[in-house]
């Protein structure tokens, strides 16, 4: 079995050493090539055709976004992960390599010649382990091998039982909805910018929504969404009013509970699934305050968080939406989702936004 290829791309050696040897504890990967710059990734590129990289955001000559803009220019598309600091203007700069092609990013948990790098090791390799075996990125990133173009393409065998479960739903044109929550993981932030940005500054209802991110990256994240989002967006703090025509980002290393007395409240329980904030503790608690009157949607991500909260809400009789598959970056959680058999539309993500308004509505 071919090996997954890797290239490193940092101008700390430490670091492209560290990496490159956290990378390769994995079987089945291998670091191929190891660079200081993006000037000479960008050179050195096509002579490894790599699976994947992993980009130094903030580098001394060409940095991690000005190589990504590059790489576009030419035509070159390749799944990458930038390796960010978790200072905000870091956090800018990686949202905006996101926007700019990056699919997804991994903190380093200090400075650039930090001892303690190693923690990041499982998240990394979790993310390189979807990304490469994502049959939707392996679509996205066709790239011509020894003069030949070859193109990964998959049958989605789910769409007959897609449409048929979608026809089969009946909503009732009354049901009220008083409330959205919406989870999302990699690939969430350019997804939710999709959704989020459709809805109208009237929808009626709040939205809640907990995308997978470090602290720090959700304030700036909340700040990007709402200079171009037609709704207020926000970072969800303790204590804050719940109010309709707002949407709420959970923060950083707090989950986000629904409150009964109307108010948000953040907390530090155990991660679920791994992650904190979690997808689930919103939707319950959601589910324990609008009951029935709830409308959930899970976007692209890894794992199965939200699959509970799904089912749950499904069950005390709410309205539940899972990213259909050929839009997805990584089809995880909306296929877990959606195996619950408690999934009542399945929707590609240009889509999510009308249905969202439709159901909201009663339209």
């Amino acid at each position: 079995m071919d090996k997954i290829k890797i290239i490193v791309v940092d101008d700390s050696a430490f670091m492209r050493k560290a990496i490159s040897d956290m990378i390769e504890s994995e079987e089945g990967f291998e670091v191929v090539a190891k660079f200081r710059d993006g000037r000479e990734l960008i050179e050195k590129v096509d002579k490894y055709d790599p699976d994947l990289i992993t980009l130094d955001v903030q580098m001394k000559d060409l940095d991690g976004l000005s190589t990504l803009k590059q790489l576009k220019r030419l035509g070159k598309s390749y799944p990458v992960i930038m390796l960010s600091s978790a200072t905000t203007e870091g956090s800018e700069i990686t949202l905006e390599c996101l926007d700019n092609g990056a699919i997804s990013f991994v903190t380093k948990p200090s400075g650039s010649i930090s001892l303690d790098i190693i923690k990041v090791q499982k998240n990394l390799i979790e993310q390189i382990k979807s990304i490469t075996n994502s049959a939707k990125i392996k679509l996205a990133t066709s790239k011509t091998r020894n003069n030949m173009i070859y193109e990964t393409s998959y049958k989605n065998i789910d769409k007959e039982i897609y449409i048929r479960k979608e026809v089969s739903i009946d909503i009732p044109k009354n049901k009220k909805i008083d409330s959205v929550v919406i989870g999302a993981s990699t690939g969430g932030p350019k997804a939710l910018q999709e959704v989020l940005t459709k809805l109208p500054a009237n929808l009626g209802v709040p939205v809640f929504v907990v995308q997978h991110m470090p602290e720090g990256f959700t304030k700036v994240f909340s700040e990007r969404l709402n200079k171009s989002c037609n709704m207020r967006v926000v970072e969800a703090d303790e204590g804050m009013k719940i109010c309709k025509d707002t949407i709420y980002i959970a923060k950083g290393g707090r989950h986000m509970i629904v409150g009964t007395n109307n108010l948000i409240h953040l907390n530090q329980e155990p991660a679920i699934w791994g992650v904190r904030p979690a997808v689930d503790k919103l939707f319950n608690s959601a589910t324990t305050v609008y009951g029935g009157n709830l409308l959930s949607v899970i976007l692209t991500g890894m794992g199965k968080d939200g699959a509970d909260g799904t089912k749950n809400i499904k069950d005390n009789g709410g309205i539940t939406i899972s990213e259909d598959k050929s839009t997805c970056t990584i089809y995880g959680m909306p296929k877990a989702a959606f195996e619950t058999g408690k999934v009542d539309f399945v929707v590609p993500l240009d889509q999510i936004a009308n249905k969202i308004i439709q159901i909201t509505k009663g339209v």
